[in-house]
């Protein structure tokens, strides 16, 4: 392995992105381990300092999508990329997940990545919190790899130049061998990051790291002052993945600093040929583009970080609430100045993301609050740098007071317990781990790959629309015209779904652009739980009962049951807890709109939910 030391001259050090942030920004974390691999062996004799690979939102992606094991990913990583150091995108004591784990489970955690492959640890806090960063930069050099300390870059009221420059020096002191400046959203403008780099010049000796995304618009120029007042290292993202939501294109910035005293040295030829393979690549994943990962200035006020607008649109899409884009992101600032103006990076991104949708779709602020804003506001994430509304903590908490320590002194040690709950369904250490971070995506891995069958999400790509007319001539026709008041469009079928399918897939072109349409089934009849039919309709292809009645105990937005809560025939009072359903990666609690005894259940853990449908009958 090359020396992993940052060259005391000038020349400019490379981070490539383009195995894990570049495709978390742009195509929502899909791209598959089996397109990663054939490239890796002309990646890794690029010379770049180090390939960010592994952690941030890959980990969850492999398990809850891809259905590859984000363990076996790292391995085979490090085998196709002997000479180039892998880095990671580490969450200080919240790991890869979205709470706070014992100090037990971080460390072993930090090991088994060490272990198999991880060489850079990009620890970083959401919270700036460095209470959150001493466990994990500690267990990073105690296993002798490479510990880079994060500054979450933000702006606010409270977040100023100094702010970070002392925030800086506390991270130097922690004993990391570099310093990284993560602006996640693209908040850095080429005055703040030569200010900003020149002062933590002035007090932090180890080599400094920039992380900017170019959602804004000025990365490169970001990137250019950097450098030139001293930053040591950039991040980039070969070219295809590169720019908007992504990070300045690594062949942009090298052919930029060519000829100069920060020469990267890295070769533009051999730069090509890795861009003309991921310009191909990206086009299987096209299904994950999406508008809202282009250049949008909206970033210097809403401040969502390039590596969750994809996923949130993504999400939102997927909610059939796409339209109310804008509405999010004019309820994100007020959600996060309630909060104390935290820094939007995972966890905070989702938490404060996932109510501002909340509160979007619901129509009224905080009807709807995720236990992670609960577990916030509580202190469990660490302190807020900003004061937060008083009212909304107390919508959240009631009387009950904050914490003040460190959330995870509060936290006993859990690996054992861990163990022990998952039993004989993991087959290693890592599994437990795996189950740790995300217990219920875990375990439905754990059973597919027992079963031999992964539920893989499919690209969907369309089938040839020959083919389809081929095999059913008589079928109704696949390319025609219709009329909508007054209005003529021009349709065309190119494939479909399975038609025992009971959501099936229909790729349409409307006047020439394809769009991806679902086509669910609504006539269903419903048995209830003493055996007759309910004559109510079925919600969009459910097999449950659409909501009607006061009574009945719905979602507010679409996603997954973790937890049934209460069981046929219970007596329950109004506002009681009787659903917890996972959302946009948070946990929701879903409540009983009105006191009464449970008739009937429509759901089990693990069911998939809408707004429309009656999870829960009381009476």
């Amino acid at each position: 392995m090359k020396d992993h030391t940052v060259n005391k001259a000038k020349q400019l050090a490379i981070t490539e992105l383009a195995l894990r942030d570049g495709h978390q920004s742009l195509l929502a974390t899909r791209m598959r381990l089996d397109d990663m691999l054939p490239i890796c062996e002309k990646m890794d004799a690029i010379g770049y300092w180090s390939i960010e690979a592994w952690g941030g939102a890959t980990f969850d992606t492999c398990l809850r999508y891809l259905k590859e094991g984000p363990w076996v990913r790292l391995r085979e990583l490090k085998k196709a990329l002997p000479n180039t150091p892998i880095q990671m995108l580490l969450r200080g004591q919240n790991l890869l997940g979205y709470r706070h784990y014992a100090d037990d489970v971080v460390r072993k955690f930090i090991d088994l990545a060490a272990l198999n492959g991880v060489d850079v640890f990009r620890t970083f806090d959401a919270m700036n919190d460095t209470r959150n960063l001493r466990t994990a930069i500690s267990q990073v050099k105690t296993n002798g790899k490479i510990a880079e300390g994060t500054i979450c870059y933000t702006t606010s009221p409270v977040h100023t130049p100094e702010y970070f420059v002392d925030l800086g020096k506390k991270i130097e002191d922690m004993g990391c061998d570099t310093l990284a400046i993560k602006d996640m959203a693209g908040l850095l403008t080429p005055a703040a990051a030569s200010e900003l780099i020149s002062a933590l010049k002035q007090v932090v000796a180890i080599p400094l790291h920039l992380h900017c995304h170019a959602t804004s618009g000025v990365a490169e120029m970001v990137q250019w002052e950097a450098v030139h007042a001293g930053c040591d290292i950039i991040d980039t993202a070969i070219s295809p993945l590169a720019g908007g939501t992504s990070h300045p294109a690594t062949e942009s910035m090298v052919a930029a600093f060519a000829g100069s005293p920060f020469d990267t040295g890295l070769n533009l030829q051999a730069l090509q040929e890795v861009a003309a393979y991921f310009r191909e690549v990206r086009k299987k994943y096209a299904r994950y583009e999406s508008d809202v990962t282009s250049v949008d200035t909206r970033v210097f006020i809403n401040q969502i970080p390039g590596g969750m607008i994809s996923n949130l649109a993504n999400q939102l899409k997927e909610q059939d609430a796409l339209d109310k884009m804008d509405q999010v992101l004019e309820e994100i600032p007020r959600v996060r100045q309630d909060f104390g103006y935290p820094p939007l990076v995972t966890p905070t991104s989702q938490i404060v993301g996932t109510q501002a949708v909340l509160n979007v779709i619901s129509g009224k602020k905080y009807k709807v609050i995720t236990n992670e804003t609960k577990g916030y506001l509580r202190g469990m994430y660490g302190k807020a740098l900003g004061e937060i509304n008083k009212e909304v903590r107390a919508l959240a908490l009631g009387d009950e007071e904050p914490i003040v320590v460190r959330p995870a002194d509060l936290i006993p040690d859990e690996l054992d317990e861990l163990t022990r709950e998952i039993g004989d369904k993991a087959r290693s250490v890592e599994d437990v781990l795996s189950y740790a971070m995300f217990p219920a995506i875990a375990m439905e891995f754990f059973a597919e790959r027992e079963s031999g069958q992964f539920n893989i999400e499919p690209l969907n790509e369309p089938a040839q629309p020959e083919a389809v007319h081929a095999a059913a001539p008589g079928l109704a026709p696949t390319e025609f015209n219709i009329t909508i008041h007054g209005e003529q469009y021009h349709i065309k079928i190119d494939g479909s779904g399975h038609k025992s399918e009971e959501v099936r897939p229909f790729f349409v072109k409307v006047d020439h652009v394809l769009e991806e349409v679902f086509v669910e089934t609504l006539t269903e009849v419903v048995p209830t739980a003493d055996g007759k039919i309910d004559a109510r309709r079925a919600s969009k292809g459910s097999k449950r009962p659409k909501a009607t009645r006061d009574s009945d105990v719905t979602t507010p937005m679409p996603g997954r049951v973790v937890a049934v809560n209460v069981a046929v025939g219970d007596e329950i009072e109004a506002g009681q807890t009787v659903l917890t359903v996972e959302a946009m990666k948070m946990e929701n609690p879903v409540h009983a709109p009105e006191s009464g005894t449970v008739k009937a259940i429509y759901v089990v853990e693990g069911d998939t939910v809408n707004p429309d449908e009656c999870l829960i009958e009381v009476e």
